[in-house]
């Protein structure tokens, strides 16, 4: 669906920050970066930040893009995914920039479910 301003395309850097929400709108977290292929240029993941207090204590996990989708209602983006199946997702630090551990993403698309974004 195009968005009102006439397009599909956002900057990532206003995908940053965005909430993401619950399918029933239950607030989880906030996009906190997006990770790049580098190669073919696609969205791999959203690194979504959670849990904490005012920033202290938050996790930072890397969820497959293919899992969010924009809602305009909730003003954010929208996840169908257990509390469970979240809070045990593979975290990364906040200062760790990127990674080329195929392995890595092997683990991250297994645990949540998806085939990989390069498949």
């Amino acid at each position: 669906m195009l968005s009102p301003d006439g397009g599909g395309l956002i900057p990532s850097d206003r995908v940053q920050g965005t909430e993401v929400f619950r399918s029933g709108g239950e607030h989880i977290g906030h996009i906190d970066r997006l990770m790049i292929d580098k190669e073919t240029g696609r969205v791999a993941y959203a690194v979504l930040a959670f849990g904490g207090f005012l920033g202290v204590g938050e996790r930072h996990c890397p969820v497959p893009w293919s899992l969010l989708r924009y809602s305009d209602e909730l003003g954010g983006y929208e996840i169908n995914v257990a509390d469970e199946q979240l809070r045990g997702a593979p975290a990364i630090e906040p200062s760790e920039k990127s990674w080329t551990s195929r392995e890595r993403d092997q683990h991250i698309h297994e645990h949540f479910n998806v085939p990989g974004y390069w498949v």
